[in-house]
Order: structure tokens, then sequence, then C-alpha cells
């Protein structure tokens, strides 16, 4: 089984051919490919490559499934004694991707 740990949105992510991963947004739309050239490590049968930083000619190529909101999270803001008191909400936007292909050069 072959994976890699690709990076986008600050974070990083170990994918295989054929995950569904959710990331933070990306621009575009439904079917959209999208490629990130930013590989940290890559396994390939026994083989392991590790980038310094990144792994030179890899990409993982990547379609969009769906773009959608994640879940609502409260904010609660409060000062005793005073009577300040704020509650509001953020809902983050995210980015549905399936990994078609890992490819090395």
């Amino acid at each position: 089984m072959s994976y890699a740990v690709i990076e986008t949105g600050g974070k990083q992510y170990r994918v295989s051919e054929g995950d569904i991963i959710t990331v933070e947004k990306i621009e575009g739309g439904k079917g959209d490919t999208v490629i990130f050239d930013r590989i940290y490590m890559v396994k390939s049968g026994s083989e392991y490559l590790i980038g310094t930083p990144n792994v030179r000619g890899a990409q993982v190529i990547s379609e969009i499934v769906a773009q959608i909101k994640g879940p609502k999270i409260y904010v609660f803001k409060m000062k005793r004694r005073k009577g300040y008191r704020k509650k509001t909400g953020h809902r983050q936007r995210l980015t549905q991707l399936r990994i078609r292909e890992i490819r090395l050069s």
C-alpha cells in the first residue's frame, strides 16, 4: 500500500489513492482537479522517500467532491460582575477531496 503525507491549509494529511479527506476551503467547484506539490513523504511498496523539506517531483492529484461547512462552534464571552455577555457562532468552510493518484516523476 502506498501513501503520501501532504500539506494544505497549514495542516498535514496522510493520504492514499481513493481516500476522501476534508481540508480547509480550496477555491473551485465540484469535479475540479487540485494538484498538491508540497509532499513531505511518500511510501511506495517497501520504499520510503522523505523530502528535505519536500519530495522532488512528487505530486498528489485529487478532485473536489463537495464544498461544505463544518459544525457550528459557539463563542461565549463574559466579564463577571460587569453585565457584559456576548454570544457568537462560527462555521468553518471546508472542501472534501477524493485522492485520485500519487505520482512520482
